[in-house]
């Protein structure tokens, strides 16, 4: 009986304690859980910062490592905007960057492939390769077979100026009458249209590839582009057709942007111009 007593007092402590020892540890173990969790962030942290600051001393590192890199990314950048170095440019960087051997001239296809990697020919795109023009481009645009409004030529016949009036098609195929109406759409202040549809026109002369592309390359930079002052009025719808053709461009890229420039012109341009003070001096002067 005496061990009997003696004994239940003992399993009563134990399973007293048991139960004690079971509520403090319920109770620590959420501020357990966030010390774990505190545990990791501050570990993920000095992780992040451990690589930001690796990163940063290699950056370091490269830069002493190859002092001439700026200069040789500039120089390809260039390429890839078609910027031409001249043969002195080219020798002064190779003197600074203490180069030994001009660099290869980039073959064809790469050059194909470099210019194909400015087309990005979305609307809202500010890329500076749309509005960066070298030399040989502006030679290239002035020198094109575009008609020159001061270009002296045969003047039209009465008969031919007459013929203006009758159709909008007459005027445009008569070379004196496009010059004619360029003028008055010059003080108009919508003389991009006239280009624009003339620089068309010039394209489709054109069947060799890389003559196409870059030709088409300065179109859409000078009539399409957002960013161009000579930018021509067209339709969302006109415009993204413009841009899937510009993948791949060929001579009938803008066909339909031409269309809709002729059909602005000739319903809105035309019927001023035939009760314009140019033309009524033309007839005049028969």
């Amino acid at each position: 009986m005496n061990s009997r007593h003696r004994h239940l007092p003992l399993g009563l402590e134990s399973t007293e304690h048991v139960l004690e020892v079971y509520e403090e540890t319920v109770d620590r173990l959420p501020r357990l859980l966030q010390g774990v969790v505190e545990t990791v962030t501050a570990l993920v942290l000095s992780d992040r910062e451990l690589t930001r600051h690796l990163s940063s001393e290699m950056s370091g590192i490269s830069s002493k490592a190859q002092p001439s890199t700026t200069e040789n990314d500039s120089r390809l950048r260039s390429k890839l905007h078609g910027n031409t170095i001249t043969t002195t440019q080219t020798q002064q960087l190779q003197q600074q960057s203490g180069a030994d051997s001009p660099p290869p001239s980039p073959s064809p296809s790469s050059e194909r492939g470099s210019k194909a990697c400015c087309f990005c020919w979305c609307c809202c795109c500010s890329c500076s390769c749309l509005t960066v023009r070298n030399g040989d481009e502006n030679k290239s645009s002035k020198d094109s077979k575009l008609e020159n409004i001061n270009e002296k030529d045969d003047p039209p016949t009465l008969d031919e100026i007459k013929s203006w009036s009758d159709s909008f098609d007459k005027l445009m195929t008569c070379r004196g009458g496009r010059k004619s109406f360029r003028e008055f759409l010059r003080s108009e202040y919508s003389e991009e249209n006239m280009l624009f549809w003339l620089a068309c026109e010039e394209l489709k002369r054109h069947d060799n590839p890389e003559v196409v592309e870059e030709k088409a390359r300065i179109i859409y930079e000078d009539y399409i582009s957002i960013l161009s002052p000579k930018e021509v009025s067209l339709d969302s719808r006109v415009r993204e057709v413009i841009n899937r053709n510009m993948v791949d461009p060929t001579p009938h890229t803008f066909d339909e942007a031409q269309l809709q420039i002729y059909t602005l012109m000739h319903r809105d341009s035309y019927p001023r111009f035939l009760n314009s003070q140019i033309y009524k001096s033309l007839l005049q002067q028969h």
